[in-house]
């Protein structure tokens, strides 16, 4: 592997013989992967942005069929509000 090459913050160059920079190399990789892990509101936003691009990307293909997801959805929606308010006010 030239040296040139990128590794993951997350990952620990090879070719390292001396012990105490291992480690530091090591611990450096596993404070990187725990703060991927532990940044939720990151991973949610990434995440959230995926699920649009995705959406857009099949109301593109599929306008009709997008429309009629949205209009069952909305149904959904209104039909458990509707079943939620007339539970209460009973």
């Amino acid at each position: 592997m030239s040296s040139d090459q990128l590794i993951p913050r997350t990952a620990v160059a090879l070719g390292i013989t001396d012990p105490v920079e291992s480690a530091r190399a090591e611990l450096k990789a596993a404070l990187a992967a725990i703060e991927v892990k532990a940044n939720v509101p990151k991973r949610v936003a990434q995440a959230t942005d995926r699920g649009v691009a995705d959406a857009r990307r099949f109301a593109r293909r599929h306008p009709t069929q997008a429309s009629l997801a949205v209009l069952g959805a909305a149904a959904v929606v209104g039909l458990t509000v509707w079943g939620i308010v007339r539970a209460y006010t009973r």
